[in-house]
C-alpha cells in the first residue's frame, strides 16, 4: 500500500529513526536480547517512514529493521583506569576500522 502511495507523487521523503526497546526490568525479557543505552537490555528498531513534503502528510511505513546489539565482554576485574582506557581506545579504533557492510548502521541498507 506504502509503494502505491509514494509512486503518485514526484518527491517522497524518507524520515528515519532510531528506536530502543528496554526491557531492562523484565526478569522474563533478559534473554535473547542485548545491551542499549546506558545500562538497558532490550532491542533497537529502526522505522523509516514515507511523507510527501508538502503538507507533511505520512505516505506510510516504508521499512523497520529489528535486531538486538551482542552482550560485550566483560573487563577484567583488576583492570586499571590506564587500562581501561587503553582498552576503550583499542575498542573504538577497531570499531572504526570496519567495513560499513558489519556496522550497526549498515544494518538498513
Amino acid at each position: 500500500m506504502t509503494a502505491e502511495n509514494v509512486a503518485e507523487h514526484k518527491v517522497v521523503l524518507c524520515v528515519g529513526d532510531t528506536t530502543f526497546l528496554d526491557y531492562g526490568s523484565i526478569e522474563a525479557k533478559k534473554e535473547g536480547y542485548g545491551p542499549i543505552g546506558k545500562a538497558g537490555n532490550g532491542l533497537v528498531l529502526h522505522s523509516a517512514l514515507a511523507i510527501e513534503p508538502q503538507n507533511g502528510q505520512s505516505l506510510g511505513l516504508l521499512s523497520q529493521k529489528l535486531w538486538n546489539r551482542e552482550p560485550k565482554a566483560k573487563p577484567p576485574q583488576d583492570e586499571t583506569p590506564t587500562q581501561k582506557k587503553q582498552r576503550q581506545a583499542a575498542a573504538r579504533k577497531k570499531a572504526q576500522n570496519r567495513p560499513f557492510e558489519q556496522k550497526e548502521s549498515g544494518h538498513n541498507k
